[in-house]
């Protein structure tokens, strides 16, 4: 049987009846190189700078990328403090149920598994339309978005069955390459000679609100552009840092680990971000033509300036790592989402079968299996909807941007109510001090809530006005109250499950 803790919580290190994940795989690298990748920085830059550039704040970009550093690592400093003190596999669902109450957990549960379940079908439809592109380029063949994509699913299946320690070396290399393209592509830029526009104006925080105004650049009509946009498109590239508390208890020393990534990765990739897209607006002779390519070809945004300044192969090797790195970040949002599925089953809220792992790669193999479905029928579903013959507006501006505006916009809930309970747990169980359990959650609750209503607000320019675009809030709100009422369900249904929900940690 599972051993009661004092503080409420269910150390499962000391049972024999519960399949546990691999203890003590992964050091503090293969926690970073698990989470980092799921922010993808290659996906991030050139999917989300010429949006934001082009749309939301020209040249300021930089400058709202340095503020989510500055926002994101407050908010790390809670959840540190947090994960510091308990090891679970949960992550948000665990923390929510310890912080505010069983039945908030469970909406949250359900919420986060919705939310990376999406996001590896969301990267998908990146890597189907880059995949189409370059197949189409090399070969002049023409492949179904929708073949890539289900392919991209199947091959994650087959690497995430195995040990995590493969995950890890996967999303390593694929992260260091990404890293060092991006790098590449800002010393060539950094060091030319002219054609470049470069200023410190540009990372003024004072001046992220300011919206590109509506201009005409030759032939390319630019309407104003939405400030909200920009600093949103900048928080969106970092989903995927808050994913390391999920690895806790595969980590070797997860109180010591888990907290260290959280803060590295935060600032480490801010600080990254900053530079990078710094230099990419800083890529064209003036403004107004850096804010037109960005409006009109976005997808170029960073290739032709990588081929001016870098020369052709920085071109080809670039077009070539967007795969890896959707990909890679596809693979480490499926990783996360079966952790939410083998937690939720492995406390009896979800069939427990889906809690076993494998005899010999103790991987959440089932749990895994079952993500890999649910991602297939995400693409599938949309699809059927809306065709499956335009990569650009299926797979691109369909499930890659759509699906991840809703996750984003799930997880940006989550970020509030966790930085709550982190509040919350502290004032129960004491420890810490006024900055990291008082002052920081507090700060991050006012500041997730603002950036849900910029998304809600500004919903028709980021997610376009089709049908499943006007009701992503809809449908994120009904995902909460389902979780929600699971919980209330569960309560009188089956209470060993609801005392279980959330509670289970690893002490060992």
């Amino acid at each position: 049987m599972a051993i009661e803790t004092a503080r409420g919580t269910i150390d499962v290190s000391k049972s024999n009846s519960i399949n546990l994940l691999h203890s003590k795989a992964v050091g503090l690298a293969g926690v970073l190189f698990l989470a980092v990748t799921g922010a993808a920085p290659m996906s991030a830059m050139l999917g989300n700078v010429p949006f934001a550039a082009g749309y939301g704040i020209g040249k300021y970009t930089p400058a709202a990328f340095l503020m989510a550093t500055i926002v994101l690592t407050i908010f790390s400093v809670g959840y540190a403090a947090m994960a510091s003190r308990v090891s679970s596999v949960g992550g948000f669902y665990s923390f929510i149920s310890q912080g505010l109450g069983r039945e908030v957990g469970m909406s949250a549960g359900i919420g986060s598994l919705a939310c990376y379940s999406l996001f590896e079908a969301s990267l998908t439809g990146l890597f189907a339309f880059f995949g189409n592109l370059w197949i189409s380029q090399h070969f002049g063949i023409n492949v179904p978005w929708i073949v890539l994509a289900l392919a991209m699913i199947v091959v994650i299946a087959a690497l995430a069955y195995r040990d995590v320690k493969l995950s890890a070396r996967l999303l390593g290399i694929a992260l260091i390459l990404e890293v060092i393209m991006l790098v590449i592509f800002s010393l060539g830029v950094l060091f030319a000679h002219g054609g470049t526009n470069f200023s410190g104006d540009s990372l003024n925080v004072f001046k992220v609100f300011t919206p590109v105004a509506e201009q005409t650049v030759g032939t390319v009509a630019i309407p104003a552009g939405a400030a909200a946009v920009g600093i949103f498109m900048a928080f969106w590239s970092w989903v995927g840092f808050e994913m390391a508390p999920n690895y806790a208890e595969e980590s070797r020393d997860p109180k010591r680990i888990i907290p260290q990534s959280l803060l590295i990765s935060v600032i480490g990739l801010g600080l990254f971000y900053t530079f990078v897209s710094w230099c990419a607006v800083a890529a064209y002779p003036t403004e107004a033509d850096m804010v037109a390519k960005a409006f009109s070809d976005g997808v170029n945004f960073f290739l032709t300036p990588i081929q001016t300044f870098v020369g052709g192969w920085g071109y080809q090797l670039m077009s070539l790592l967007i795969l890896t790195s959707s990909f890679a970040c596809g693979m480490a949002f499926h990783n996360t989402a079966s952790r939410y599925l083998y937690s939720l089953a492995r406390e009896g809220v979800l069939p427990q079968a889906i809690a076993e792992t494998h005899d010999h790669h103790k991987s959440p193999h089932k749990a895994s299996a079952l993500q890999s479905v649910l991602a297939a029928v995400w693409v599938l579903l949309y699809g059927l909807a809306y065709g499956f013959d335009d990569p650009s507006g299926q797979a691109w501006l369909g499930v890659y941007t759509l699906f991840a505006v809703l996750g984003t916009g799930l997880l940006l809930v989550l970020q509030a109510v966790v930085s709550l309970a982190i509040y919350m747990w502290f004032k129960k169980n004491g420890g810490g001090n006024m900055l990291t359990t008082v002052i920081a959650p507090l700060i991050s609750l006012i500041v997730q809530l603002i950036l849900v209503y910029t998304l809600v607000a500004n919903l028709a320019t980021l997610g376009g006005t089709n049908g499943f675009a006007r009701s992503i809030p809809y449908v994120g709100l009904a995902i909460l109250i389902v979780g929600l009422i699971w919980g209330f369900v569960l309560k009188s249904a089956n209470p060993k499950a609801y005392q279980n929900i959330g509670h289970m940690v690893n002490e060992g």
